[in-house]
């Protein structure tokens, strides 16, 4: 070899931002947030701003490790800083403080207590194997349907989570012609909460687990709304649908397969009454499923809880009119959510 060559060293065509990008906000910054809330840095500074020798001496820690975990709470926008003083963004106001009614506590608390899911192994272990990672590779409701205290802490856990999202669906759709909404899987009854707050004119029936529906009166009784909001312990796959105008399903679909959403709505279109309306509830994907990244996460969560997948509204959309559903509608709602809607004619 001439001891003159040299090698030539291709360059690559991008720079190596993104991998930064996933390596610290999709990994670090999410267990950096995690760590912020438990160590109660948000109801620390909603008492007042503080500088860091303050945060550092209220919270008992080193000034580097302050100043680090600070910092990348203001990179990803749960705090600000002016004249030295770090304070609350609105956003961490309307969701990290327990005075909040969109307060994400027990979510938060949930996902700590769960992180363990989330590890390289048990991504790769669902990959390969195409099954839920969760409770040592249990079925997430049938656990909950043996044990009481994971039923409600998860049910906990979705009803801090889905508040916001509750609290907008019903604003931007006409439901002053019906009168009777069955919520489907109800969960904690956030929905229905949200509905009839709304709407006047709605009666609601949340059909779940046993578990569940204690947690869901619970709810109803903390909003006043006994009189209009009822439970029932029902199984939606083998029991039928009590008598409605409405179907509402949130965060059902994606919790199940394909066929069994198919089997959903197909019971939905055969219980409605003539004119009735389902509404879907989900995060979707566009229509070439090329993002939203937050939508392709959430659909990574489902491969490793349940059977289900993210879907597109053109998907939900096929799966409706399939059915026999007309006037079938897409509407963004709040944040990543919306709503897909058809009538039965």
């Amino acid at each position: 070899m001439n001891q003159n060559a040299f090698v030539t060293i291709q360059k690559p065509r991008t720079d190596e931002k993104l991998l930064w990008n996933i390596i610290n906000s999709g990994n670090v910054g999410y267990k950096t947030f995690l760590v912020a809330y438990d160590l109660k840095i948000f109801p620390l500074l909603a008492e007042k701003p503080r500088t860091l020798a303050e945060v550092c001496e209220a919270l008992q820690i080193n000034c580097r490790p302050a100043e680090a975990l600070l910092t990348m709470s203001v990179c990803m926008g749960l705090l600000q800083v002016k004249n030295d003083c770090y304070s609350l963004t609105l956003f961490a106001e309307d969701y990290l403080l327990e005075s909040s009614p969109t307060y994400l506590g027990d979510f938060l608390d949930f996902a700590i207590t769960n992180d363990y899911v989330f590890s390289f192994e048990n991504i790769k272990k669902a990959v390969l194997t195409n099954s839920s990672q969760v409770y040592s590779g249990d079925k997430l409701f049938q656990t909950h349907q043996e044990q009481a205290a994971l039923a409600r802490a998860f049910t906990y856990a979705t009803h801090s989570r889905s508040m916001g999202a509750a609290l907008a669906w019903p604003e931007v759709i006409d439901l002053s012609g019906h009168r009777f909404l069955l919520d489907i899987g109800g969960g904690s009854g956030v929905h229905s909460i949200s509905a009839t707050l709304k709407w006047s004119n709605l009666q609601a029936l949340i059909i779940d687990l046993a578990t569940v529906c204690e947690v869901a009166q619970e709810f109803v009784t903390h909003y006043g709304l006994q009189s209009r909001i009822k439970t029932q312990v029902s199984n939606m796959w083998s029991q039928p649908f009590p008598a409605a105008d409405i179907h509402f399903y949130a965060d059902i679909y994606h919790d199940w397969s394909l066929e069994q959403g198919r089997f959903l709505t197909q019971k939905s279109f055969e219980s409605l009454e003539p004119g009735g309306r389902i509404i879907i509830h989900e995060m979707l994907y566009d229509d070439q499923k090329a993002g939203p990244s937050a939508v392709a996460a959430y659909n990574i969560a489902m491969l490793l809880w349940t059977e289900g997948q993210q879907y597109s509204a053109r998907e939900l959309s096929a799966m409706l009119i399939e059915t026999g559903f007309t006037d079938i509608e897409v509407k963004p709602t709040f944040g990543y959510w919306s709503i897909v809607t058809g009538y039965k004619p």
